[in-house]
């Protein structure tokens, strides 16, 4: 989610996000509330020396800004830097999850179509049950964004109800045993 939205087509992402920025800001607001831990996910964008705050600021300062600012990660939250479209490519993701027990993956922010999809199916890939609220994804080309939210709900067997109704507990990783319960 944060950028400085300075790339082609970055129009049509930002009028997605203007649509689904409040619904990712009370998703994000619920899981605070609920006491169930938010992980950001963010591209570096080549910066290997950008701090979580560089990146935070300087997408604060750009196009997006008064969109991005209440979704700002808190200082308690974690946020990990990946290079590529899935959380999980190169990323320490896999292992965090898997080391603090966590079944269940909630995927909201952008793109749709990219990031997302390939996100929700390396989760899949390694047995994590995943929601994608359809009203908290931003994309670029709404066909191909409404294409892999039927993809993932098809494929992937991804929960894509709207943000409101989404469950953010955890449950059990697909095939694990009742006394393996994830947190």
């Amino acid at each position: 989610m944060f950028n400085t939205y300075d790339f082609e087509d970055a129009d049509k992402l930002l009028a997605s996000v203007e649509r689904t920025a409040p619904n990712m800001c009370r998703l994000v607001e619920r899981a605070r509330e609920e006491d169930v831990d938010v992980l950001f996910v963010n591209d570096n964008y080549g910066d290997w020396n950008a701090s979580r705050d560089d990146l935070v600021n300087t997408a604060l300062e750009g196009r997006g800004g008064r969109f991005l600012e209440p979704l700002a990660p808190r200082e308690d939250e974690l946020m990990i830097h990946k290079a590529r479209h899935s959380i999980f490519y190169q990323t320490p993701m896999e292992y965090l999850l898997f080391q603090e027990g966590f079944g269940r993956i909630v995927l909201a922010g952008q793109v749709t179509e990219q990031c997302i999809l390939y996100s929700a199916l390396d989760a899949y890939l390694r047995h994590f049950e995943i929601a994608v609220p359809r009203d908290a994804v931003a994309g670029i080309h709404e066909h191909l964004g409404e294409a892999a939210l039927d993809m993932m709900r098809t494929n992937m067997d991804v929960d894509t109800m709207p943000a409101g109704e989404v469950g953010l507990r955890p449950a059990r990783r697909r095939g694990e045993s009742a006394a393996r319960q994830a947190r």
